[in-house]
């Protein structure tokens, strides 16, 4: 009995050692942008690359290696953190003479988000990547999530 009560104990033990270190080394990694058209030092308000294939293949890759650990791999979502399929759906369901404000206002959101990361209560939800990464990898990153869309419009 007392065997068996030891190998569950071990057990257990291991697993939360894995889960402790399930989303291995958090420093973000390198996106490299220099296939994409630069866009200057001013922040875009609106995502310049919507639809540029060569800004979605960046983007998948800077997602997935950069994002996948929290959002989900290919953008579907694990339940840590935000389904980033969804991010837009609000535009989808949107009048044709609103989708236009709808789109540009999550590009805001996400745009800040990215940049200047969430918290609450003092706890990190999202770091920020300001400094970490460009606009190019950061609208990239949001062109390759336009083509994950769980309601394309």
């Amino acid at each position: 009995m007392r065997t068996t009560a030891c190998v569950i104990a071990c057990t257990v033990a291991l697993f939360a050692a894995f889960g402790a270190f399930a989303h291995g080394d958090t420093v973000p990694q390198a996106v490299d942008t220099s296939s994409l058209p630069r866009l200057g030092d001013a922040w875009r308000a609106e995502n310049p690359y919507r639809t540029n294939d060569a800004a979605v293949k960046v983007g998948s890759s800077a997602y997935n290696q950069n994002c996948a650990r929290c959002h989900g791999l290919e953008a579907v979502s694990g339940g840590i953190a935000p389904d980033l399929r969804k991010l837009d759906n609000d535009c989808a369901t949107a009048q044709a003479n609103t989708r236009a404000t709808c789109v540009k206002e999550n590009d805001e959101y996400f745009l800040t988000t990215v940049r200047h990361g969430r918290s609450r209560n003092g706890a990190v939800y999202m770091p920020p990547f300001e400094g970490t990464f460009d606009q190019e990898a950061i609208w990239a990153i949001k062109a390759y999530l336009e083509t994950r869309r769980e309601k394309p419009f």
